[in-house]
Formats: structure tokens, C-alpha cells, sequence
């Protein structure tokens, strides 16, 4: 196996180990810096004498008799709610263990996994980064188990996002999920190339079949879990590149078109934490990986094809391929009737327009596992929004000569129609949920560098444990 993408080391971020010593850090918030409320006026003055201000992630050092660090203060801001205060810090700490007191337990969760997330770093192919490491010792094991976990799962995703199409194509996309099954006990089965159209995957080869043969189209399949536990199949789009087909991106809208995996990376990365924790499901991954290329034999605006469903689709664009690899793998989830469904996409411009890129455009045809959802996403500080499966615009799919067409007939509600195509291969009474999600911060922030982002699957995460009613262990 080549190297592929991997996860970073977290555990050397986040610990529990009673037996080690750590520095503490003592939050402050800004309204009680002063000499009422802090109660160490010798402290209080040596922090005034630094320049140390309580603001967000500002850092002051006490110092023992043996000039080593006593404790250090760390500035909260205005707001304690706000979980990225603590890792505003991290840049200004040295090296170490350290410990958070006078934190709720609640709390203590998301300030670690902020604390973890902002030590990422992509490192592949730049000679010379920052090694730097400090180590948040937490106050439970459970807690470290969980953030761990979560923070190797968004290390996963980040790394497949931020990995070249040359290094990251539909081959070594597979390799990632083989990874993940041998790790985890799990099995993998992948259709590839030509046994797609034997299997019954007309669109997923459709769309792949201009790539070079290492790159040839494939359906990836990975199932994990106890047989007789509720079932869950996600499904992630894995367009390793698109260039928009024969309807050819301009270079600016190329530019960052290995992020087009990213809805496989989000199925793959939820899965990793799925397996990580131990859910007690029936586990079942669907990636149909393909990279959207140009050569003598792309398919072409107009082309008429079957899908696995049945439904005949005429393409009214070659760039809004992803939904057409998608409906392939979601009309074979949906005939193993999952009590959960749910998929990923990097799908639309128009969700961006909408929504930004912070914010996951969310369709689900079930307000509980809406309801889910949203509670989740403001537990996890991992915010959503729901959008409409509004059947009016359904129309806007019609086609004169097949079923449907791959576009609407006209400029608006573009996240929407898309949706609209994929629920009509989501089989009746399944309980799905469609994220189209942008997978990229484009600006760094705290926590948040720039480049690929994993967004949702931590509400997502809670959000399947409360639909299917789920013990959580960890």
C-alpha cells in the first residue's frame, strides 16, 4: 500500500493520567480581572505589570521559587461560553502538560477538543513545520477517550481534504477506507471500472469512465458493527477532482477541486469515530469514488442514462456529477433498508451562497432526527442549518425525453433541486439526512486553519445515538 493520508498523533495532545504532573491553567474572564474579584493581589499586579488583559487566549505566567511555572493564567474573554478561548492559547504555551481547573465538566469536553484541534497541522509535503506539543491532561478517562476520538476523526478528514487528486484519487481513496477496516475489524468490498456496469452502477461509471485506468471509477463499500443492531448507512461523495467535465470549470473554479471528496471524507471520518467509541450499530459505508475528467469518452451534455433505481436521466450539465454518483449508492443503501441514512456531498455553490461556508446546508424528511440535530449542533458548538425539501420545485427536474434531468430548468433554489434529486432515490420510509457541506475553512481562525474542515459530524455523531436510541459508552 502507498502512503496514504493518516491521522495525527492526538493522543500526545489530550491524556489521563493521574500519576503526571501538569501545569495548571486558571481561566479569567475579562469583566473579573480586577482587584475585587481576584483574589491574588500579588498575582494581580505581576499580570498587570505584563500586559496580561484577560482577553481571549492571552496567557500569564506565575512562576515558582525555582522559576518554574506554577500556574499560568489564561484569558476567556467576555464570553466563557465561546469554546475557542482556550485554544487561542495554546499558540502562546510552551511545551508541556497542563490541567484546566475551575471549568464545568460540560465544558471541559469542548475546551480539550478545541485545544486538540488547534494543534493540527498538514505536514505531508512542507519540510521544517512546528513540532511543538502540549498535552491537556483531562479529568476523566471517558472524556479523554471521546476527545481523542474526536479529534483523530477531524485529523482524518482535514488529511484526505488537504491531500493532493494525485495522491488522493479514487485508488488511494480506497486504500484510506481498507485502512480504516483493518484497523477496525471491519471488511471492504470495492466494484471497479467495467464490473460497475455488470453490477448495476450506470451512473458511477458514467461519470468516472474518462479517467485514467488508475483512476478508474469504483464503488467502495465498508461494513463494521453486530448484525440485528440498528441499521446506519452513510454515504460520502468521493469526486476525487472535478473539472467539470466537457461543461469544463474555469481555472478559478478549479482551483480547489481535490476538496471535492470531501463529502466521502466526512462518511469515512464519522465512520473512524462510529468505530472508535464502539456505537452499537450495523455499520455500513458507501463511497462511490471517481474523478470527473475530460477525454474521448466523458459522457456529454444531453447523454440519457439509466440508474440503479430504474429512473432514466438526461444530463443537462456534466458538472453536477456528484448527485449523479450519489444516486447509485443511495438507491443501494436504500435497499437494505437502513433505519438511518445519511450522506455527505460537497454539492452546491448555491449552499454556499446561501449559507457560507461555516454553515452545512441540512435536508432531512424526518423533523426528529431534525430535532436531533439541531440539539446536538449547539451542544457541540457544531452548528447546522436546516434547509427545505420543498416538493414545489421538483418540477424544475423534468425532462423532455428521460424521467428526470440531472439539473432544473432554471438559476434558483440550486441546493434545493439537488436534494430534491437524490430523495427521489431514498427509498420510502427510510429516515435520511443529505449535508452539503463545503469541507474547507478558507480562512484561518482559531482551532480552524484553512484548508479542509470536518463539519457536522460531532452533532452528527450525538444526533445518531439519540434517533437510534443508543447507549453512548464513551
Amino acid at each position: 500500500m502507498k502512503d496514504i493520508a493518516v491521522p495525527k498523533p492526538s493522543l500526545t495532545i489530550i491524556s489521563f493520567d493521574e500519576s503526571l504532573n501538569a501545569i495548571p491553567l486558571i481561566p479569567v474572564l475579562k469583566q473579573d480581572f480586577d482587584e475585587e474579584k481576584l483574589s491574588n493581589k500579588n498575582d494581580l499586579a505581576w499580570l498587570q505589570t505584563c500586559g496580561f488583559d484577560a482577553s481571549a487566549g492571552s496567557v500569564g505566567f506565575i512562576r515558582s521559587d525555582n522559576n518554574q511555572f506554577a500556574y499560568i493564567y489564561i484569558g476567556v474573554g467576555t464570553d466563557v461560553s465561546n469554546p475557542w478561548w482556550l485554544a487561542a492559547a495554546v499558540k502562546n504555551l510552551p511545551e508541556g502538560r497542563y490541567i484546566l481547573k475551575d471549568v464545568a465538566p460540560d465544558t471541559e469536553i469542548q475546551l480539550a477538543l478545541g485545544w486538540a484541534l488547534e494543534q493540527y497541522q498538514f505536514d505531508r509535503y512542507k519540510s521544517g513545520m512546528n513540532s511543538k506539543v502540549r498535552t491537556l491532561m483531562l479529568s476523566s478517562e471517558l472524556k479523554s477517550t471521546r476527545t481523542i476520538a474526536q479529534a483523530e476523526a477531524a485529523f482524518f478528514i482535514r488529511d484526505l481534504v488537504n491531500t493532493p487528486a494525485e495522491d488522493m484519487g479514487p485508488s488511494e481513496l480506497q486504500d484510506c477506507a481498507e485502512a480504516l477496516a483493518e484497523e477496525f475489524n471491519a471488511q471492504v468490498n470495492t466494484i471497479v471500472d467495467e464490473d460497475l456496469l455488470d453490477e448495476n452502477f450506470p451512473m458511477i461509471h458514467a461519470v468516472g469512465r474518462a479517467a485514467s485506468e488508475k483512476n478508474a471509477p469504483r464503488l467502495i463499500d465498508l461494513t463494521w458493527g453486530r448484525d440485528g443492531a440498528p441499521k446506519l448507512c452513510l454515504v460520502g461523495k468521493g469526486v476525487c477532482f472535478d473539472s467539470g467535465g466537457l461543461d469544463i470549470k474555469p481555472p478559478a473554479g478549479m482551483l480547489l477541486m481535490k476538496k471535492d471528496m470531501g463529502g466521502a471524507a466526512h462518511a469515512l471520518g464519522l465512520a473512524k469515530l462510529i468505530m472508535t467509541l464502539g456505537l452499537d450499530v450495523d455499520l455500513r459505508v458507501l463511497i462511490p469514488a471517481v474523478e470527473n475528467s475530460v477525454s474521448a469518452n466523458s459522457f456529454r451534455p444531453g447523454d440519457v442514462f439509466n440508474t440503479r433505481k430504474g429512473i432514466s436521466v438526461e444530463i443537462g450539465n456534466t458538472d453536477a456529477e456528484g448527485r449523479l454518483v450519489l444516486c447509485d449508492a443511495l438507491a443501494l443503501a436504500s435497499e437494505d433498508t437502513p433505519d438511518l441514512l445519511i450522506d455527505f456531498a460537497t454539492l452546491t455553490g448555491a449552499a454556499r451562497v446561501a449559507l457560507g461556508p461555516d454553515l452545512p446546508a441540512t435536508y432531512t424528511n424526518t423533523d426528529p432526527m431534525w430535532a436531533a440535530l439541531e440539539r446536538a449542533g449547539a451542544d457541540n458548538h457544531d452548528p447546522l442549518w436546516r434547509m427545505p425539501l420543498w416538493a414545489g420545485y421538483d418540477e424544475n427536474l423534468s425532462s423532455d425525453i428521460a424521467d428526470m434531468n440531472n439539473i432544473s430548468d432554471g438559476p434558483f433554489a440550486g441546493s434545493i433541486t439537488a436534494a430534491l434529486y437524490l430523495q427521489r432515490f431514498v427509498g420510502d420510509d427510510i429516515s435520511w439526512v443529505h449535508f452539503d457541506v463545503f469541507a474547507w475553512n478558507p480562512k484561518p481562525r482559531v482551532g480552524r486553519p484553512k484548508g479542509g474542515a470536518a463539519q457536522g459530524i460531532f452533532a452528527t455523531y450525538d444526533a445518531i445515538i439519540a434517533q437510534l436510541g443508543l447507549d453512548q459508552k464513551s
